[in-house]
């Protein structure tokens, strides 16, 4: 899910050669320890990335440079992390999911096995699950895990069939209702000289709303504090005694990526109730770059961090371990976000390779035009996924397209969630050799890249003001992103007050289709994914539809949309005050 660094400034040469940019404040040993002699100690380092999303190519996508610096790609992010290994024997690389899913084009089109290809390559060892892995179900996620030919695509390369992921996902709190087991294993030890290092993965608690519910309705998924201090009592009785949480789930912050001004929930509430024990909290999900202290439930500061999102920054921690009692002393232990600046390093060669590889795959694929624009079509909003965008209205009038006919779906409205709208149509980006305004087929993918089937169901007026109503939910409910908006079709108008209580934001008596008022009890046919049919990201009222009638793979139907509606332009808003 794609937000944004909320403020970057500048930054010099330094910070272009990996120069540590920000210091973090002192903080009081766990335990009030003393502060051992330094011959007694050791440092790890680990290094790490979150919501990589198969940003494979170095190229600037819709987030841009950062404080003006080219940054990103496969190959860059490679060399960036052996460059930082330099010179250090104790050291891991690990992550806190969204690497797969929500993809570009190079990898998303083929399931995400050159994702994974490049971060085996890179060394990743270990990583927590994000929501994203879980957005082909559960059974996919152990594929991406263990290996073998897609169920339905087969082997890319017959001669190489996938091979899986040398790094372990961890998945402490996805329950599997069959047995009450990790879907994942839950932790991941490495001695470091002799000391271990637990690492505790977890998905955001939210996950079940945020992707199709049938792909996860074998597992549970837990609450998060609860989940990290078992494990971290387990770790305890193994004779762990350093520990880090790996976990996807994050705040934001209006400061520069260095560091920590005005934290958001859910992460300081979920940080202020993680065990004592727990030494460091990597985080992710809101795509956010932060180096944080927040105090444990002792009052003692916890390094809480995260690297932004698609491999463009990575955080450096330096944990000093005291010898003697195998514990990290957190006041001599420290964190600073890395730009994977394009300039500061070379390509790695081997990735150049994988994606050399993938892109003569993908080349017949992706040039191929299928459509034209008239203008610049947007649907970034600076990330912000609470607000009504022009491609979100132009997927959802894709969307009526493709069911409006009586044999095809019958529908009147149509509906697109905001957040499942990556990428933007711009006049005058040129992907692979296109005339301006022309548009490809990777650019069609970029838009709708997660495979989700069109539905059309029947909805009373009501029940359809339910579904507009369940555009904000409290933090308790969705996490991070309480308000998550949805485009609308053409000829469908409402209106929106924010400051009015959940369930009543919706005007009442503004809701119109062709300028007349829905009636409450009149029932209509409305068409949308399967994912928001089945009520995902908590749009349950969808759940509610009957005479259901399914339709075409939503890329494909936006993509024979695009060839009948050529020159198209950026619609009006249709729903005032959202």
């Amino acid at each position: 899910m794609t937000h944004r660094i909320s403020r970057v400034v500048a930054v010099g040469a330094a910070a272009l050669l990996g120069a540590t940019a920000l210091a973090v404040s002192p903080a009081q040993a766990k335990n009030d320890k003393p502060k051992p002699n330094p011959s007694a100690t050791m440092s790890v380092q680990l290094l790490s990335f979150n919501d990589y999303h198969g940003h494979l190519e170095a190229k600037n996508n819709e987030t841009g440079p950062i404080g003006g610096v080219d940054v990103g790609g496969a190959e860059y992010l490679a060399s960036t992390l052996a460059e930082l290994r330099a010179g250090h024997s104790n050291t891991a690389t690990v992550a806190a999911g969204d690497l797969i899913g929500g993809s570009t084009f190079l990898s998303g089109m083929f399931h995400d096995e050159p994702a994974v290809e490049t971060l085996n390559a890179m060394g990743l060892d270990v990583s927590s699950v994000g929501n994203h892995e879980f957005d082909e179900g559960t059974a996919e996620l152990l594929r991406m895990q263990q290996g073998g030919c897609h169920p339905e695509d087969g082997c890319y390369f017959p001669d190489q069939p996938y091979a899986g992921a040398d790094f372990q996902w961890l998945a402490a709190n996805v329950i599997r209702k069959d047995n009450g087991q990790p879907l994942l294993p839950a932790t991941w030890v490495k001695k470091f000289d002799g000391v271990k290092v637990g690492f505790i993965g977890m998905t955001l608690k939210a996950t079940p709303t945020l992707v199709s519910p049938k792909g996860v309705a074998s597992v549970d998924f837990k609450d998060e504090v609860e989940t990290a201090n078992k494990q971290a009592a387990i770790l305890k009785q193994q004779g762990v005694e350093a520990i880090v949480v790996l976990l996807h789930e994050g705040g934001y912050q209006e400061g520069t990526y260095n560091e920590c001004k005005g934290i958001t929930d859910p992460i300081v509430q979920i940080a202020a109730q993680l065990d004592p024990e727990i030494d460091s909290v990597i985080t992710g999900h809101t795509h956010q770059a932060y180096i944080c202290q927040i105090p444990d439930p002792d009052g003692v500061d916890r390094l809480v961090t995260s690297a932004a999102s698609y491999g463009r920054v990575v955080t450096e921690t330096n944990l000093v371990i005291d010898r003697r009692n195998k514990d990290v002393v957190r006041s001599a232990s420290s964190a600073t976000n890395h730009l994977v600046a394009r300039a500061a390093v070379q390509a790695d060669a081997t990735q150049t390779a994988i994606l050399a590889k993938w892109n003569e795959l993908a080349g017949p694929i992706k040039g191929e035009v299928v459509g034209s624009v008239a203008e610049d079509i947007t649907g970034d909003a600076g990330g912000n996924r609470g607000i009504e965008t022009p491609m979100a209205d132009l997927v959802a009038d894709s969307i009526l397209w493709g069911t409006d006919d009586a044999n095809e779906g019958g529908a009147q409205i149509s509906f697109m969630n905001v957040g499942g709208v990556r990428g933007s149509f711009v006049y005058d980006a040129i992907t692979n050799g296109e005339a301006p305004g022309e548009i490809t087929y990777e650019e069609a993918y970029l838009v709708a890249p997660f495979g989700n089937l069109l539905v059309s169901m029947d909805l009373t007026g009501a029940q359809i003001k339910t579904v507009l109503e369940q555009q904000y939910q409290p933090v308790s409910a969705r996490g991070s992103r309480p308000m998550l908006a949805l485009g609308v079709s053409e000829g469908f108008t409402y209106e929106w007050d924010a400051s009015q209580p959940q369930g009543s934001r919706v005007v009442n008596g503004t809701m119109a289709l062709n300028g007349v008022p829905l009636d409450l009890n009149a029932t209509y046919r409305v068409s949308t994914l399967n994912f928001l049919a089945d009520g995902g990201d908590l749009f349950t009222g969808f759940t509610d539809g009957t005479n259901i009638v399914g339709g075409p793979e939503d890329l494909a139907n936006l993509v024979s949309f695009l060839k009948a509606n050529p020159g198209l332009t950026a619609p009006d808003s249709r729903v005032a005050g959202l």
